[in-house]
């Protein structure tokens, strides 16, 4: 896996993702990623994600990015979103473990949080865990190629 700083990152959100979506944006600024690019949406007025997920995910799954972050306030929306798209792995994740896994055993190339279930600190911990975490292959693959 390449380190987090060459990374291309895309990353959507709605209105109740939309702050922790700023931060996450900051934080992954702060880590010199070279490449961050926001789908959206911009503000925390009331919107549809299915607006912001779909042009991220087509995005991701035609290799424009390498890894995506998708956030709303259960995460769920957002995430049923980006999955209903082939190429695409959106795992949904609360914690550290979980994001791990996520990686490890899905290769998942979507990181979908849930804003209003998480703190800033745990959401920073999680990106980390997830542009760090190779998939480990094996065994998983096969069950990722019936994905």
């Amino acid at each position: 896996m390449k380190p987090i700083h060459e990374q291309r990152i895309a990353i959507c959100n709605d209105h109740a993702g939309y702050e922790l979506k700023t931060k996450v944006v900051a934080y992954l600024q702060s880590q010199q990623v070279s490449t961050i690019h926001d789908f959206g949406c911009f503000s925390s007025d009331s919107c549809d994600y299915p607006d912001f997920a779909h042009p991220m995910a087509t995005a991701v799954e035609n290799g424009d990015f390498d890894f995506g972050i998708s956030i709303c306030g259960s995460g769920n929306g957002i995430s049923m979103a980006v999955n209903k798209h082939k190429g695409i792995r959106a795992g949904l994740c609360w914690n550290a473990e979980i994001v791990a896994l996520t990686r490890q055993h899905n290769d998942a190339n979507v990181l979908s949080l849930p804003a209003r279930f998480i703190s800033e600190k745990e959401a920073f911990e999680m990106v980390d865990i997830f542009f760090t975490t190779d998939f480990e292959g094996g065994r998983h693959q096969t069950r990722v190629d019936k994905i």
